[in-house]
């Protein structure tokens, strides 16, 4: 008994020098490391959007173009800042295919307090437009930042700034292109933005181009198989 108390405590104590030392070699070698391998393909796009470009209906809104495409991987950053005008206003964004541009993403966010909050999808000459998300209270948080991240193989994840609501949905391959934006339902609704701003902050790239960025799972690998060992030779004994 006396044995195995001290081994688990060995174990333990190997486990944590394991991980001191993985989180001491992160923290100063990899961001020097980092900075001499840079990643070619990195592109990164900020944009602020004023709140009157969300005081128009879906038909009038305005396409427009980013600055560079954003392929193979990418994550988008929303950060919404508006203030509402009325309680039935909404501020939903549309992201296009840079190849097709009947093919988009929606996501959309009401006002408070209900705060609803839904993600749509548009697939022609497939499924069309199908709502694959939506809550109608409560939806999003208004104190946090709502991610949407994409990657070829993994498919489409989106975070509303509480919890996961969507997982490695297949939407095919997806280039963001372009985006708009509206809030009125009807054109003789009241103006749904009061003031405020909406930013969205675009990352893409190509992991592949850059080694470094293999590096958190090299180490979570090395860690999870050191961790593994230990527990089976601590049952052995």
């Amino acid at each position: 008994m006396l044995t195995r108390f001290l081994f688990g405590a060995t174990s333990s104590l190997i486990v944590k020098h394991i991980l001191a030392f993985f989180t001491f070699y992160s923290i100063l070698l990899v961001p020097a490391y980092a900075q001499s391998q840079q990643n070619p393909s990195l592109v990164l796009e900020t944009i602020e959007i004023p709140p009157d470009d969300f005081n128009t209906v879906s038909r009038d809104s305005v396409i427009m173009d980013l600055e560079n495409p954003h392929i193979i991987s990418w994550q988008i950053t929303i950060r919404n800042n508006l203030i509402y005008a009325n309680p039935n206003g909404n501020a939903v964004i549309r992201f296009y295919d840079l190849i097709n541009p009947e093919k988009f993403i929606e996501i959309g966010m009401g006002s408070p307090p209900e705060e609803k909050f839904w993600l749509a999808v548009q697939i022609p000459d497939d499924t069309g437009y199908v709502v694959i998300h939506s809550k109608s209270e409560r939806g999003w948080i208004q104190t946090s930042n709502q991610i949407m991240a994409y990657t070829e193989n993994a498919g489409l994840t989106v975070n509303n700034g509480e919890r996961i609501v969507l997982t490695n949905l297949d939407i095919g391959s997806f280039q963001i292109g372009s985006y708009s934006v509206f809030g009125m339902e009807s054109s003789t609704d009241p103006p749904a933005i009061n003031s405020g701003s909406l930013k969205m902050e675009f990352m893409s790239g190509d992991p592949t181009k850059n080694q470094y960025a293999l590096f958190p799972f090299f180490l979570a690998g090395g860690v999870g198989i050191i961790v593994a060992v230990l527990l089976v030779t601590k049952k052995r004994n």
